[in-house]
């Protein structure tokens, strides 16, 4: 009872102390080690601006390699086991006796016993896929015990240790507010600022619409940026980055805050958030212009709506209120890394003159939709549904229909949920209509799978993009190639088992390998293509053995292939 009391009052104290965060910052001093025994180089922040999502945790640089030894943080015992073909890959998350848990991703295989747990009840689903929860009496470790070995897995980009900690309400938090140390004495970057005219009367240099203003670098490492005339309702974007010691990788910032005249109006900080939020990034950048130029803006005013809680202190939302002619403001805008660095951007606003009459467009041809209610579009054999609050505001949209094709306005406008695209297919006599699926056309022309199925007649797509898109026909199965061997060869020097598979048009759904009848275990990466089995798995006999491969693409299309191999173990 006392020790259930006593982690009650630790966990207790460390919230209150993520209440003091913003001005103590440590949560936690020497309760975790570093999760690597190798110099911490990151080439990921908490809270980076990701597509579609923040960065839940640091991404630790393994030299280029994968196998680098992975340790526990703390005691504890491993809660959760997931491995998938994208997302995270092979990951493991360990729960700390003071509420915390931290997660490890990406992972190329788990600690022997870990992977001999695994690797047992992968066998009985008889599935690479996996997500298993062990109680708090399986799988215990010691603070310092090796759990796992680094790696590639999932959705990396390249080899590299994703590490978060995450708090009982399964809330990501920065690890660095937990004593996770990583030097950095370098000073933010700054690429662009932007201002906006954040209303149809507001406008900046006489414009309604959003402009690059020019930054000038002083001496002391600051910017400072070319006057500029607004007037009305306006917001300030910012381009930046941060790099720490070590390596070469811009990565997200920690805080930034603007000051307007002297007087704090707008402060972001990325201490932690819930993932349900994390979405509302799009919100927080300007996403068109991302789309155009892939670099993103930050904006340092709060959209309406947006409930995000990395927001802090503003006013009036961190919006800027221009309506005296003349009168000159000035903004300075301070960045800052997890170590304080700092650098500070010096704006001047001048109050400009209200705008004269201006030229309304002709929309007449565009859809209204209202973000607060569900919109349907119906021509020809295609339905459009968008939900209520897929939209984050109200939106003008173009939509076309030509032939097999739709227009959906063009991804500059971000969607918070899926949008469903119905295409009936009565009109559609041959056979096999169950290959037909709806794919994203691009700008080149090619088309790109998009999550579909047919019901009653009715071909679906879903989609969170607007863009153009088709209904196309796949009617190629995949392909089944042997890397490692060759039909009846003796493979006994092997470690491993290795065949490539592909489907080119709607991507791999399935796949299923047996030898001798039995079912075997095949890893599988998608970047390379490549399934592969450990033959240390002890399920492959002596002698002849009969290999049978079954893969499935998005669409049902399928392909077999036999072969013949020899082993002696």
């Amino acid at each position: 009872m006392m020790q259930r009391l006593f982690i009650s009052t630790f966990f207790i104290l460390c919230m209150f102390h993520f209440g003091e965060s913003q001005t103590n910052k440590k949560i936690l001093e020497g309760y975790f080690i570093n999760p690597l025994d190798i110099d911490m180089k990151l080439s990921g922040t908490f809270g980076e601006l990701r597509s579609n999502h923040f960065h839940s945790g640091l991404d630790i640089k393994t030299n280029q390699r994968t196998g680098a030894k992975v340790y526990a943080v703390a005691n504890g015992y491993v809660s959760r086991i997931k491995i998938e073909r994208y997302g995270y890959g092979k990951a493991l998350y360990v729960t700390h006796p003071n509420g915390y848990t931290s997660v490890y991703a990406h992972l190329e295989k788990f600690a022997p016993r870990i992977e001999e747990y695994v690797k047992k009840r992968q066998y009985e689903k008889e599935s690479f896929e996996i997500q298993l929860f062990p109680t708090d009496l399986e799988l215990r470790v010691d603070q310092g015990d090796i759990i796992a070995y680094s790696g590639n897995s999932g959705g990396s980009g390249g080899p590299h240790l994703h590490f978060e900690i995450r708090d009982s309400a399964a809330k990501p938090i920065n690890p660095m507010l937990m004593d996770i140390e990583i030097p950095d004495t370098k000073a933010p970057i700054v690429k662009q600022v932007m201002a906006y005219p954040l209303d149809e009367n507001s406008t900046i240099n006489g414009r309604n619409q959003p402009e690059l203003i020019r930054l000038i670098p002083l001496k002391n490492g600051d910017f400072k940026t070319e006057n500029f005339k607004a007037y009305g309702q306006i917001g300030i974007g910012v381009n930046t980055n941060d790099r720490q010691n070590g390596a070469a990788n811009q990565n997200g910032v920690y805080r930034i805050k603007s000051y307007l005249n002297g007087t704090k109006n707008f402060q972001i900080t990325f201490d932690t958030y819930a993932f349900n939020e994390t979405r509302y990034l799009n919100r927080l950048i300007d996403y068109n212009h991302f789309k155009k130029t892939k670099s993103r803006i930050t904006k340092l005013f709060i959209p309406e709506g947006s409930p995000l809680s990395l927001y802090e202190d503003h006013i009036d939302y961190g919006v800027l209120s221009c309506y005296d002619a003349g009168v000159t403001n000035q903004l300075k805008v301070e960045i800052m890394d997890f170590k304080d660095n700092t650098t500070n951007i010096h704006l001047k606003i001048t109050t400009d003159q209200p705008p004269g009459e201006r030229m309304i467009p002709d929309n007449s041809h565009l859809s209204y939709v209202n973000h607060r209610e569900s919109f349907t579009y119906n021509d020809g054999a295609f339905n459009v549904s968008i939900p209520k609050g897929a939209l984050y505001q109200n939106s003008l949209l173009d939509i076309k229909v030509n032939s097999d094709t739709i227009k959906i306005h063009q991804d500059e406008i971000p969607l918070h949920k899926n949008i469903y695209i119905n295409y009936n297919l009565k009109s559609k006599k041959e056979e096999n209509l169950k290959q037909y699926y709806i794919g994203r056309v691009t700008d080149w022309g090619s088309v790109y799978y998009t999550s579909s199925k047919i019901k009653n007649g009715v071909l679906t797509g879903s989609t969170r993009y607007f863009g153009t898109y088709a209904v196309s026909k796949d009617y190629t199965p995949p392909t089944i190639t042997p890397v490692s061997f060759k039909n009846k060869q003796w493979i006994s020097n092997h470690k491993t088992l290795k065949i490539k598979i592909d489907d080119a048009q709607t991507g791999i759904k399935g796949y299923r390998a047996t030898v001798n009848g039995e079912f075997i275990l095949m890893e599988y990466d998608y970047k390379t293509k490549l399934l592969v089995h450990d033959f240390e798995d002890g399920v492959v006999k002596d002698g002849e053995n009969n290999l049978k491969m079954i893969v499935t693409d998005n669409v049902g299309n399928s392909t077999t292939f036999d072969a013949v191999f020899y082993r002696k173990n």
